[in-house]
Formats: C-alpha cells, sequence, structure tokens
C-alpha cells in the first residue's frame, strides 16, 4: 500500500507545489516527510482533500466511516 504521505504529495502536484501551497516549508522539507507533522495535516487536507484520519490516524483517530 502507498504511503499516505506520498500520496497526499503526488495530490498536491508534487513535493514543491505542496509546500508552495502551504507556504513557510521548503520543497526539501516536504521531500524528507514520512508523514505529515500534525501541525500541517488540516492544511493538507485542505490542500489534497486527503481526510485528517487517512493522514494521521494516530492523531485524528479513524474516521467513523471507514470504522
Amino acid at each position: 500500500m502507498e504511503n499516505v504521505c506520498e500520496k497526499a504529495k503526488q495530490e498536491a502536484g508534487g513535493p514543491a507545489a505542496l509546500a508552495k501551497a502551504l507556504g513557510g516549508v521548503t520543497s526539501q522539507a516536504v521531500s524528507q516527510w514520512k508523514k505529515v507533522p500534525a501541525e500541517r495535516v488540516l492544511d493538507v487536507e485542505r490542500i489534497t482533500g486527503i481526510s485528517r484520519h487517512e493522514l494521521r490516524p494516530d492523531v485524528f483517530g479513524i474516521s467513523e466511516t471507514a470504522a
């Protein structure tokens, strides 16, 4: 299964596009993410449409629809 962080990068158009959309973070930093930092999850959700529950179930829990 594809890493959800990699999926988010692809959905945004790549690490550089995601970094630009987020602002205040470099594309190099985004490229190194193994999982989306908790403080960036809501913005990544807004940009990519990937649920916060999918991005960080350890922080936001599993969505009720997935359960």
